[in-house]
């Protein structure tokens, strides 16, 4: 696949000029190329430049007028000057800023803000103060791409995102374009990594990964019990109940119903209704806390005790807040609770005292950041290929994950999928 890279500026295509008082005109010249002081320049048109900057003329036509050439002088003074500048290193979170599943982009921006804020006060990358920007895509591939193209505008290094498999895989194809590193704290759909794309990476595992102890689970422990499995038709949802269903089935149990629902609906009677019909005794939900509370909630109130389990989706506090005591002894698998790890003690009192409670991808979304700090550091570079190469050398990067690397499709070496229990209002790995 191709990939354009992003170059140091050389030529000026296409000159933005700023006018204090009259807002921005663009004058466009694909030929025309900044010159030295008193030499001509390079295009259909002979320019001339005094070294300053502050006078630009044509010796051969008359026709644009002297505001015109004002304003290009202007230009021409910064591009001259942009050599000497050092800006900034901006990078970027991207998730469900906005939507149903606004906490889990809460914790990312959380983790990315408090990674940036140690990295400055440490004194920056290579010397460099890094710059946040906060992408809002809501879960919506559309939404997506238009954020991954307005960030790709703001020179972003680095896009610690997204959240949603639906949202990163379409996103990733413009990163790749552009050359940009992108690692995902919370994207596990296994698309993710498999279009050989050497600049996308994540920290988080797989859902071939993460159905595989669901499937294996579910046929130990409930193999002679009815089992539903139900997504959502999103790209997460969807991958996570197949692997499930998948690992399952190799184990010799077969499920008793096979459902999708649509995302965002407030009643799923029809299904609860369903589900009492067939008696079915393990709900396997493919998809978001946010559905899979209401579910739950309505399947109590309609008197079944099935058993709901599902995946890393459900590591939100916001699920209690719907099921209530209703989503007691709903299980599901995550990775493993970074805030758990007595090396996170300081970050996580950090987060605590003010108020935050770190869970789920936030500290994924740190440790992202960290992993490329890094690699930064191991190349000298923001360079995106030399940051590529360092990710993918086989190190080691000390993150609050612990020690980790890559693989040659971006997927991280680090411990697998767990299982957790919801009860009294939070949730703690299963006994």
């Amino acid at each position: 696949m191709h990939r354009r890279r992003t170059a140091k500026l050389l030529a000026v295509q296409y000159l933005v000029l700023l006018h204090t008082n009259s807002g921005v005109l663009k004058y466009e010249d694909p030929k025309l190329v900044i010159g030295k002081k008193n030499e001509p320049v390079q295009g259909p048109k002979r320019w001339f430049c005094h070294g300053d900057g502050t006078n630009l003329w044509n010796r051969e036509t008359s026709l644009m007028s002297k505001t015109k050439l004002g304003l290009l002088a202007t230009a021409s003074a910064l591009v001259l000057s942009m050599g000497a500048a050092k800006a900034d290193i901006v990078i970027a979170t991207v998730g469900p800023m906005t939507g149903p599943y606004a906490a889990f982009g809460e914790q990312m921006t959380q983790g990315a803000e408090k990674a940036v804020a140690d990295l400055n006060a440490a004194g920056g990358v290579n010397g460099e103060k890094v710059v946040l920007e906060i992408g809002d895509d809501a879960c919506d591939p559309k939404q997506a791409v238009a954020v991954a193209n307005q960030l790709v505008s703001k020179g972003v290094a680095l896009v610690a995102g997204h959240f949603c498999s639906g949202s990163s895989i379409p996103a990733s194809e413009v990163y790749f374009e552009e050359g940009i590193v992108q690692i995902s704290p919370a994207s596990t759909n296994p698309q993710l990594t498999e279009r050989d794309m050497d600049n996308v990476f994540r920290v988080c595992g797989r859902d071939d990964q993460q159905g595989e102890v669901a499937g294996k689970y579910l046929a130990a422990n409930y193999g002679g019990k009815k089992i539903a499995i139900v997504h959502d038709k999103q790209a997460y949802s969807k991958g996570l109940a197949d692997e499930t269903k998948k690992n399952l089935n190799a184990a010799g149990v077969t499920e008793a119903m096979y459902e999708a629902i649509t995302p965002g609906e407030k009643d799923y009677s029809a299904l609860v209704t369903k589900l009492k019909s067939e008696g079915i005794d393990v709900l396997y939900y493919g998809g978001y806390h946010t559905e899979l509370g209401l579910i739950v909630r309505q399947m109590r109130s309609q008197g079944l005790d099935t058993i709901a389990i599902s995946g890393d989706a459900l590591n939100s506090l916001e699920y209690w807040s719907i099921t209530g005591d209703a989503g007691k002894g709903t299980l599901f698998t995550a990775g493993p609770a970074l805030e758990k790890d007595p090396s996170n003690a300081d970050l996580v009192k950090y987060f605590e005292e003010k108020g935050y409670k770190p869970e789920g991808y936030t500290l994924y979304t740190y440790g992202a950041v960290q992993a490329w700090a890094q690699a930064v550091a191991k190349a000298g570079t923001t360079d995106s290929e030399a940051v590529i190469k360092a990710l993918h050398s086989g190190d080691a990067f000390n993150t609050v994950l612990g020690s980790i690397s890559f693989d040659a499709k971006g997927d991280v070496a680090a411990p697998g999928y767990v299982f957790y229990e919801w009860e009294n209002g939070g949730y703690d790995y299963a006994k």
